[in-house]
């Protein structure tokens, strides 16, 4: 072999530079393919599950979710609105609010695939059944004649303040479940269906909220006092709290 085709052969610093350069990209891949779903989007859940009547255990999210969680979702590209705070709300402590059911599905989908868990909106009497021992008893009806109902409805609704308060606000359910009593009406995934029965969640026109008196909303509705109230008094502010059948 003569001197100029030794030249043209690679040299040894080359070839080990190539090696390492191999090995860095193959356990990178290894890395990539072994890491698991990111837990520090994790909703912290109550002390303790509620106990449903059929004796199955439900796991409810403490706090409702917030604006800082919430646009984390935005952030990754998951979730399409944008939630800002006042100069004197803390985005961390603000519940997320003017929420449509539209969005509160975006949301539960991202934070199924980037935890890998299996969380969801609770039906209506699930959401009963967390919130019975903070709501407010009902109130015995101010007028007796039936054609009155309304009336009275009208005047023993609306205890709780219509202003957004920060987390912690509220009461907590002897579970450990926060501020259900508060003025954030919680959408839940059972279809306001009025006379009709049997109708599939992706063709639902309304869904019931939960809050201090029962209410159902369109499903495109993020702003109450807009209208599209289905039923009930307009709620203050629409949010969403997580439940799941799972423990975390």
């Amino acid at each position: 072999m003569t001197t100029a085709e030794r030249n043209k052969l690679p040299s040894r610093t080359l070839l080990r530079f190539a090696a390492l350069g191999l090995l860095a990209a193959v356990a990178a891949g290894v890395a990539l393919m072994q890491r698991g779903p990111d837990l520090t989007d994790l909703p912290v859940m109550a002390a303790a599950p509620i106990i449903l009547p059929d004796g199955s255990a439900l796991y409810v999210q403490r706090h409702e979710v917030t604006v800082a969680e919430w646009n984390k979702c935005v952030a990754q590209g998951a979730c399409a609105l944008k939630l800002r705070t006042r100069a004197d709300q803390d985005p961390a402590l603000t519940p997320a609010t003017g929420l449509s059911y539209v969005d509160v599905q975006q949301y539960v989908k991202w934070i199924n695939e980037v935890s890998g868990r299996s969380y969801r909106l609770p039906t209506a009497k699930e959401w009963n059944q967390m919130a019975q021992s903070v709501l407010p008893k009902v109130q015995d009806p101010i007028f007796t004649d039936p054609s009155l109902t309304w009336a009275s409805a009208y005047l023993t609704e609306g205890l709780a303040p219509r202003a957004l308060k920060p987390q912690g606000s509220f009461s907590t359910s002897p579970e450990g479940v926060v501020d259900l009593d508060g003025s954030v009406w919680e959408w839940t995934q059972e279809c306001y269906a009025g006379v009709e029965d049997g109708i599939a969640s992706d063709r639902c026109p309304a869904f019931f909220v939960g809050g201090e008196h029962v209410a159902a909303m369109s499903y495109l509705i993020r702003d109450p006092a807009r209208g599209g109230c289905a039923v009930g008094t307009p709620p203050a502010h629409l949010g969403m709290r997580l439940v799941s059948d799972k423990p975390a």
